[in-house]
């Protein structure tokens, strides 16, 4: 049987189209209005709420806590004091990523760790001796994602304590009259300014409370609920990976070419305490995978770089010119795999995501591009079908995120009043 999440009341109520979609066993909406365009305008020019709940969410305590997901996680998790979160990754003895998810540090020894997918069984397996408890708490939280440049005004008008969030902080709360504490973080999956609210369970009526202060606090700010497709348009252009689309989990995956190590995909940045010898040096950190990645970075035997591309429009027009054709601007995402050459035919990549991005007005795609053409502004060609034949396009390599508003991580600062235009 489908389950239900906290807010399915009101998201059932909300669903003009009666579109729905699964996500681990849930029942998720695919777009609330006949435009999934309209849903995603109020991400990026006034606000916009996503029911997140299906998401998994272990709960991982104990005097040991620390020390065990310092050497389960591939990001450092000693850097994350209470109060903040960290986007992070975690990998097998190859070096390969098995899952990323944002991981909360509520205490000294408390944490809560939410993934795309089950990974209970496997975290367990890992805790070796470990004065560890690892807990299944899905069912115990709905999330609402409340994304947009007018996020915090809302939010503004629920609670002050929106004002003390910085970028990946979290804080518990109440929210106007709600008699229980919620969890707020400033965090998402959109690129942009945004805040996601943790809401436990106990109180069924709760969940539908936190839905009907946010659409009162947000009548004049535009507020609209939004679904899975609106949420992937944005994505792509916050360069945001998508499990199973822009890379597969190692556990699961048939072979190695399904398969991605950090550098691989772009997320290198977590692994900046490699210097040291983890069995001489107390501060050095020995967690799973990392002599592989030393070892790819001292082999350069990194297989790709997980780059965006531009894709020249001109050429993109001219070539559907030729043949007859109205260019499209589809918006919605493509998830499937495009290859991407040089100018004498070489494969050289292939692009896992792509779209017409409504905010930067041309196509775009998230690519895995080989390390010797992946540096930024290398011209290469990225293959469509035309009248069922192959063309290639032009398109230049770029860095992600390429969409990366600076409210997205800014300080807080007075909150946006009167109605968005």
């Amino acid at each position: 049987m489908l389950l239900r999440t906290p807010f399915h009341d009101r998201v059932a109520a909300a669903n003009q189209t009666s579109l729905w979609s699964h996500w681990a066993g849930h029942l998720v909406v695919e777009r609330y209005q006949m435009s999934e365009k309209w849903e995603y305008t109020a991400i990026r020019n006034a606000v916009g709420v996503f029911d997140s709940s299906p998401l998994y969410k272990y709960r991982i305590t104990g005097p040991d806590a620390e020390r065990y997901l310092a050497t389960v996680l591939s990001r450092d998790i000693r850097t994350c004091r209470p109060g903040q979160a960290h986007y992070t990754i975690w990998c097998d003895d190859r070096g390969f990523v098995n899952e990323d998810g944002v991981v909360y540090r509520l205490s000294d020894d408390d944490f809560l760790l939410t993934a795309a997918q089950p990974n209970l069984a496997h975290l367990s397996q890992l805790i070796n001796g470990r004065r560890v408890d690892i807990t299944d708490v899905s069912p115990e939280f709905g999330i609402l994602a409340v994304q947009g440049p007018r996020s915090r005004a809302v939010l503004a008008e629920l609670t002050a304590d929106v004002d003390r969030l910085g970028y990946f902080d979290h804080i518990t709360t109440r929210l106007g009259d709600l008699d229980a504490d919620v969890t707020l973080a400033r965090t998402g999956f959109t690129g942009d300014l945004g805040y996601e609210i943790l809401v436990p369970t106990d109180d069924p009526a709760a969940a539908t409370r936190v839905w009907d202060l946010l659409f009162e606090a947000g009548r004049d700010h535009g507020i609209v609920p939004f679904g899975q497709t609106a949420l992937l348009m944005a994505r792509i252009e916050a360069g945001l990976l998508l499990i199973d689309v822009d890379f597969e989990p190692s556990r699961l995956a048939e072979n190695d070419e399904h398969r991605s190590t950090p550098d691989e995909l772009g997320l290198g940045w977590m692994l900046r305490d490699l210097d040291g010898d983890p069995d001489n040096d107390g501060n050095a950190r020995k967690f799973i995978g990392r002599e592989a990645i030393l070892r790819e970075r001292r082999d350069g035997t990194s297989r790709w770089v997980m780059r965006g591309l531009l894709v020249d429009p001109i050429d993109h027009e001219d070539k559907y010119h030729r043949a007859g054709m109205i260019p499209p601007r589809d918006h919605l995402p493509v998830h499937d795999d495009m290859m991407v050459y040089d100018n004498t035919g070489e494969r050289v990549g292939y692009a896992t995501s792509f779209l017409y991005s409504p905010v930067l007005q041309r196509h775009i795609a998230l690519a895995r591009i080989r390390p010797d053409h992946a540096d930024p502004g290398t011209g290469v060609n990225l293959e469509f079908t035309i009248n069922h034949r192959y063309v290639q396009v032009r398109a230049d390599v770029a860095r992600n995120p390429l969409f990366n508003p600076p409210r997205k991580s800014a300080p807080t600062g007075p909150a946006p009043t009167g109605v968005p235009q």
